[in-house]
Parts: structure tokens; C-alpha cells; sequence
């Protein structure tokens, strides 16, 4: 999930930029509905259940219960933004409706980008840290 979402903040958030304001909410109206899929949500979803399963089958295992129980609530962060922040973004850049039946995509793009570029750059982050955890927890693992 944190290369998915460094992916999207690294070449798909610079690459809309600079696009016209239609084509940045064609494409970001497109992308929304193109990622809810059975396998974006097994693996989005997945990875907080295998999280937790960590940390419960190392719970009497300190050094990797701590870094496991960092990932977990990391990634519980993770969908937390998504959940609380993003996501209902989404659904209000799909209420504005057809790109082409919009009078003003400026003001929609305007009303949706700056706000989910933020959190998404948030959650790429909170991400990226359960990731790191997860590696350290790995590598107590071996080591014990």
C-alpha cells in the first residue's frame, strides 16, 4: 500500500498539475472508480487484518510486538485519513457529475485537489511509516 500511494504522490499528483482543469477531474473521476476493485480492497483491507494478526501472535515477543503494534496503528491512521478525508472527497468530485456536463471544472477541481493532495500526501506518509515498522519488526524476528 505504500508504493501505491508514494506511486500516485510521486507521477500521477505532479502529472495532473499541469493538466487542464477538465482533463485533471476526467482523470481523477476515472482513477476513483478504476481502483474499487475485489483486489484494491482485499490488499488495502487485508494488510490492517495481517497487521493485527502480528501483533497478537507476538504479544508475549517485545521486540516485535512494539514495532508490529507501530504498523498496526500506523495503517489504522492510513485508513483513517482514507475513511474520514478522502474518500468523501471522492464522492463529491463523482457528485459533480460528467466532466463534461460541469459549468465550472476550475471551481471543482479547486474544491477537491488541494484538501486530497494534502491528506493523500498524510497517508503516503503514515503508510510509509507502517511499512518501515513492519520491516523492523522483521528484522527483530530474525534476529530472535
Amino acid at each position: 500500500m505504500a508504493g501505491l500511494f508514494y506511486g500516485y504522490a510521486g507521477s500521477v499528483l505532479p502529472g495532473l498539475r499541469g493538466a487542464d482543469d477538465r482533463v485533471a477531474v476526467d482523470a481523477m473521476q476515472r482513477f476513483n472508480v478504476a481502483i474499487q476493485n475485489g483486489l484494491f480492497g482485499l490488499i488495502f483491507l487485508g494488510a490492517l487484518i495481517a497487521s493485527g494478526l502480528a501483533v497478537y501472535q507476538n504479544a508475549d515477543r517485545r521486540s516485535v510486538f512494539v514495532p508490529t503494534l507501530v504498523a498496526l496503528v500506523l495503517y489504522a491512521l492510513t485508513l483513517l485519513i482514507t475513511f474520514a478525508v478522502n474518500i468523501p472527497l471522492n464522492n463529491r468530485l463523482a457528485a459533480a457529475g460528467p466532466v463534461h456536463r460541469i459549468a465550472d471544472p476550475r471551481a471543482v477541481r479547486a474544491a477537491f485537489f488541494g484538501r486530497w493532495t494534502r491528506w493523500h500526501a498524510l497517508r503516503t506518509l503514515t503508510c510509509a511509516g507502517a511499512f518501515a515498522a513492519a520491516c523492523w519488526a522483521l528484522v527483530q524476528h530474525g534476529g530472535n
